[in-house]
């Protein structure tokens, strides 16, 4: 039983105090709320919601939801009991059948002022004695006392705060204290007041880490800092880990059943909780938490050449691994067999986890979510996991969203079967599959960003003597120096080594990326008078430091160094750094040199992943600090990105945020189902996390046949077949009527690329709302914009094609506004400022306008 609870009465919340109420209490709010709340739906008006929508709630996450007995009714044998409260007028208590009663699990009581609390307890004990056994929350009409609280507690029942009244600060005689309310029925059995309290670890298992006081002043501030702070019988207030370090989140602060202890849930940060530098008091971690820990561990520093450090970087093997062990767990028959190779199954399954930054924890979490669904699908297995002589029931046709992980998260791939997409016919699903179809992978960013920060953190104290140990460690060279300077072409020696037809290849690319680009530069001011008088101008500068990062290594990129560095070169920025991995020897590709060259680059910082993003962004001893940061790059480029980007120390801003590539091809029956095959596959090789959609725009059946058999058939010629296969298994066919339904479905997808194999292609162009770059007919396919047509290959994804342009010319410019006031313009203008000025109650801006014209 909570004390209170918090009802979430306005749209414009403090979040530091609902931080605050999600530690102790559960809050009424259908809204978006802390992770770790616990959430219940409040239904005033049965006629406004239906029984679906307060099933979607529940499926979304709500714990609870609160009905009218009219909605009660209708739900009855579909929500279980615990997930169902009754809100009753007290004077209806009456009205509820014994089979409405049984079926919830509490009851909210609505009270009038009129009846003064005072009488509300008694009456809330007998709507308590009627259910039996069930929680009881009254609606308080009336700011209630701690008093009041303790009462309704010693009778199990509590009371519902506006969170308006509800602060941080004291108490006072319009607002009640979070700690206050909280603390109120608390009762310490010991001489001293303080109360025992165990401490216990979110992310492990509810591992208890330890045995503490707390006063009721410890725990206020606890409640309000978020921070685990106990008091110590021997030196009062003790915020642990003020001095070692080793400090705490609190998740959650919980009163035991007797009302005089105290459990605080608590993320530890440090070497552990005990002063001997263990996790907890009662020894160190094991079973799966400590497996997490040395993997976690061992995915920082584990030597090269060990097994751990192989399954990080070999991702054939660790899939092949995960595989070959649920196989062996499958076919187990003894009860030691079966411990065994789950053991085994485990440890690579944590591994795969661990890999991907996904916790214990975040599967826990997955676990309660799954298990707070209220539809369910069917469970069938798929296809190609069924005995051929065991026919399979039909599956509900619901979708399923993406997933962050990749396809080792679920049933692993039949290696020997076609390589074919997933179809959907959109008029068939309903909206929330529809909604479905449009999700992305859910990025972790939080995660990869707590990640890159030591990283960060240490390029940005250590500077190049970082950058060195950082690149011996992640690209295994030793560098005497991390930046480049020119000449870098024609004298570096790895220019030497260009292929003629590559030098070639590339000169007609920059000058196709050169003249594009050069159309689009902002030159002319605008200038308006928007009055007699008043001009106002705006014009443009470029930005003047700007860092490009070119993913390399074993790689070879030159076409995103021509994306970057030629809009750069043609704004004008003063100082381009281009920063991309090293090979083993120190080198850079004699590519990206020679792009450098043509761009003129002032400088190659040979670092690549978080600490090159840092690099740029701090500066150090030999890397200039830079005003803007470009360029794509995997999941720790990304969240260093992110990261920089948000301090304000860095002064440093990003293009866009970036995730997998995407395409989204729209065919209909004029199109070649070959290049329809070749332009999803371009995209499914990048990575098997890459997003590929066909849209079949009322493409024939046969001719849908046709393109699905050239994508086996193609797929299976190519090098990345093995990636391809992932991502096509992963990629989507959505079957709609007619074009504008297609094209319907485009614009809310945002793909980063839009392939039109459409009739009359040019005409549908007009049509599109939201994508990166658009491909128009047969003969335009996407490879030509990632290298040569002229376009800019750096273009958003994830759906931000809604709100991010590609980048441009003007993605490296700044536009500044000025404006220019005559006296006879200010005698127009300046009457009308003072006045705005004056209802502002900013008089020094009014008075800067009078004292000019004698006011």
């Amino acid at each position: 039983m909570f004390p209170f609870l918090a009802l979430l009465d306005s749209e414009h919340v403090d979040e530091e105090l609902l931080l605050a109420v999600s530690r102790v209490a559960p809050v009424i709010a259908p809204g978006s709320t802390p992770e770790s709340t616990i959430r219940y739906l409040l239904v005033e008006d049965s006629t406004s919601t239906d029984c679906n929508q307060i099933i979607t709630f529940l499926d979304n996450g709500a714990d609870k939801a609160i009905v009218p007995l009219s909605l009660a009714k209708s739900l009855l044998g579909t929500v279980p009991a615990h997930r169902l409260l009754l809100l009753l007028d007290v004077a209806n208590v009456s009205a509820v059948s014994d089979s409405v009663r049984n079926a919830v699990s509490g009851v909210l009581l609505k009270t009038s002022s009129s009846d003064g609390f005072g009488l509300d307890v008694d009456l809330v004990h007998s709507v308590s004695r009627f259910f039996v056994g069930a929680a009881v929350h009254v609606l308080a009409p009336d700011l209630p006392t701690p008093s009041i609280i303790s009462k309704l507690a010693n009778i199990g029942a509590s009371v519902v705060i506006p969170f308006s009244k509800l602060t941080l600060c004291s108490t006072s005689q319009k607002m009640i204290s979070v700690a206050d309310a909280f603390l109120a029925p608390i009762v310490s059995d010991r001489s001293d007041g303080l109360f025992p309290t165990v401490i216990s670890s979110d992310p492990h298992g509810k591992r208890s880490l330890g045995l503490v006081y707390s006063s009721r002043e410890s725990v206020a501030e606890s409640i309000r800092t978020g921070k685990g702070v106990y008091h110590s019988r021997k030196h009062g207030l003790w915020r642990k880990g003020e001095t070692s370090g080793a400090t705490q989140d609190v998740v959650r602060i919980r009163v035991d059943c007797d009302t005089d202890a105290l459990e605080f849930s608590v993320v530890q940060h440090g070497a552990g909780f005990c002063h001997l530098n263990r996790a907890s008091c009662f020894g160190d971690l094991d079973g799966l938490a400590a497996l997490e820990r040395t993997l976690a561990s061992r995915l920082v520093d584990a030597p090269e050449g060990s097994y751990t450090r192989r399954l990080f970087n070999d991702e054939e093997l660790l899939r092949a691994k995960i595989m070959e062990e649920a196989d062996e767990l499958c076919r187990a028959k003894t009860k030691e067999e079966v411990a065994f190779e789950a053991a085994d199954l485990i440890y690579f399954t944590l591994a795969r986890c661990v890999a991907a930054g996904v916790s214990v924890k975040d599967i826990e979490r997955s676990l309660d979510k799954k298990a707070m669904k209220i539809n369910r699908r069917p469970g069938n297995a798929k296809q190609q996991w069924i005995p051929k002589n065991e026919p399979q029931k039909t599956e509900l046709s619901r979708v399923e969203a993406p997933r962050a992980s990749t396809s080792s998260s679920k049933a692993p791939l039949d290696r020997n079967g076609p390589i074919q997409m997933r179809t959907v016919d959109i008029s068939v699903v309903s909206p929330e599959d529809r909604a479905k179809l449009l999700k992305r992978p859910v990025l972790r960013s939080d995660e990869m960003i707590a990640k890159v920060k030591p990283i960060v953190d240490n390029v940005r104290a250590r500077g190049d003597s970082a950058l060195r140990e950082l690149t011996a460690k992640f690209d295994k060279a030793q560098l005497d120096t991390p930046l480049l300077l020119p000449p870098f072409y024609p004298l570096a020696p790895e220019a030497q080594r260009l292929d003629p037809a590559v030098r070639d290849a590339i000169d007609a690319a920059y000058s196709n990326v050169y003249k594009f680009h050069a159309a689009q530069i902002d030159g002319a001011p605008l200038v308006v008078e928007t009055m007699p008088g008043v001009t106002c101008t705006r014009f443009a500068r470029p930005i003047a430091r700007v860092g490009l990062y070119v993913p390399g290594g074993t790689a070879v990129l030159p076409s995103t160094a021509l994306m970057l560095g030629v809009p750069a070169q043609v704004a004008g920025c003063e100082k381009i750094v281009i920063a991309t991995p090293p090979r083993a020897d120190g080198s850079i590709s004699p590519e990206v040199l020679y792009v450098a060259h043509k761009v003129g680059a002032h400088a190659i910082l040979r670092a690549g992943g978080a600490q090159a993003v840092a690099a740029l962004a701090y500066g150090t001893e030999t890397v200039p600090k830079v005003d803007k940061i470009f360029g794509p790059g995997n999941q720790w480029v990304t969240a260093a990105k992110m990261l920089v980007q948000n301090d304000t120390d860095a002064l440093v801003s990003i293009d866009m945020p970036a995730g997998p590539s995407e395409v989204l091809v729209i065919a209909d029956d004029t199109c070649n189902p070959a290049f329809v095959a070749a332009d999803l596959l371009s995209q499914a090789e990048h990575g098997i996390d890459s997003q590929v959609v066909l849209v079949a725009s009322s493409l024939p059946g046969t001719m849908l046949a046709e393109v699905e058999e050239e994508v086996d058939k193609q797929a299976h010629a190519l090098g990345r077949v093995d990636i391809v296969r992932e991502s096509v298994a992963k990629s989507l066919i959505v079957k709609t009527q007619g074009p504008e339904t297609a094209m319907e479905f485009s614009n809310d997808y945002a793909p980063e690329h839009l392939i039109l194999h459409m009739r009359d292609a040019p005409a549908w162009v007009d049509h599109v709302k939201n994508a990166g770059s658009v491909f128009v007919g047969p003969y335009s396919p996407e490879s030509c914009g990632d290298y040569a047509s002229g376009t800019n290959h750096t273009l958003p994804t994830n759906g931000y094609a809604r709100q991010f342009s590609g980048v441009n010319t003007q993605s490296f410019q700044k536009h500044i506004t000025s404006q220019e006031v005559t006296m006879d313009g200010l005698q127009t203008l300046g009457p009308i400022v003072a006045t705005l000025a004056d209802c502002e109650g900013l008089q020094a801006h009014a008075n800067a306008v009078r004292i000019r014209l004698g006011m």
